[in-house]
């Protein structure tokens, strides 16, 4: 399949079949991104996806594990997707997940008969962009939820048999505020306990709405120093048993592993890292 626009998924899916079933992303208002805002979104018709799927398994593929792209691939209805799940099933029997972006009201916006039943379709793990641990932040970044919402999909997404997934920005709260968010966000990964965490830590796109708001004086970026401080504290504190990936392009920088197993060795790598940006002048991560 030719696909359109940019590919966007977590590292842990590197190995997974991308299969796109949408273009672009059906919120597309997060301040901060400027992944989808060239496309404008729509479904792919459903001749087109089994066409793929075709193609694939006549090539010999029968992939266990497949990612629904594109934006926020569980946006679309409940009733669509469980077709999309048979027609993968039927033309790829070794398929045991099929994993894919979310976001908290496209959890919300679906009953938990409609829940349990993606889940037994095969629906495995969902990806939610959490962003920040606080309630003011997520609003001036136009996220479209609040944490308690978060709280509530997350419950009813793992009481239908699905595991969550967490995407999140150190420095996403702005300068000086990067201790905050961290303690923010440990508390709620304690909570709702997610199976993986990835942070793509932040930065400026000079054409993203985000950039007016600091044009207004209403955010100021935090520099990477504080960046890695920020998620040095946040690996600190969380007590849950997580699969953990940090990004840090523009130094650039990268620390994973498994909590607690790996923390006292991220912790050491997150120590160098802070040790040599504090003899650097401020780094602010512009695109």
């Amino acid at each position: 399949m030719e696909y359109e626009g940019q590919i966007c998924r977590s590292p842990m899916e590197r190995a997974s079949f991308m299969l796109p079933v949408s273009v672009g992303c059906a919120y597309n208002q997060c301040y901060f991104c400027m992944l989808f805002k060239h496309l404008k979104y729509r479904e792919l018709p459903l001749e087109q996806v089994e066409s793929e799927l075709l193609r694939v398994r006549q090539a010999g593929g029968n992939p266990k594990t497949v990612f629904l792209g594109d934006g926020s691939a569980f946006q679309l209805s409940a009733e669509r997707l469980l077709r999309i799940l048979e027609l993968v099933h039927r033309y790829f029997p070794g398929c045991t997940a099929v994993n894919m972006d979310a976001t908290v009201p496209s959890i919300l916006e679906k009953t938990d008969k409609e829940l349990s039943a993606l889940a037994r379709a095969g629906v495995s793990h969902l990806y939610l962009g959490i962003e920040s641990g606080l309630d003011d932040v997520l609003a001036l970044m136009n996220k479209g939820h609040t944490m308690a919402q978060a709280c509530e999909a997350i419950e009813r997404l793992k009481r239908a048999g699905m595991i969550y997934d967490a995407h999140m920005m150190t420095g996403v709260a702005g300068r000086g505020r990067g201790e905050e968010n961290a303690r923010a966000m440990a508390l709620f990964y304690n909570r709702t306990g997610p199976g993986r965490i990835v942070n793509f830590s932040m930065f400026v796109h000079r054409d993203a709405p985000l950039y007016r708001l600091i044009e207004q004086g209403r955010f100021t970026p935090a520099d990477e120093l504080e960046n890695l401080r920020e998620e040095r504290l946040l690996l600190s504190q969380l007590t849950v048993p997580v699969d953990y990936d940090g990004f840090h392009d523009v130094i650039p920088f990268r620390v994973r592993g498994i909590l607690p197993r790996d923390r006292d060795k991220m912790l050491r790598r997150l120590d160098a890292a802070i040790e040599a940006q504090r003899e650097k002048e401020p780094l602010v991560a512009w695109a």
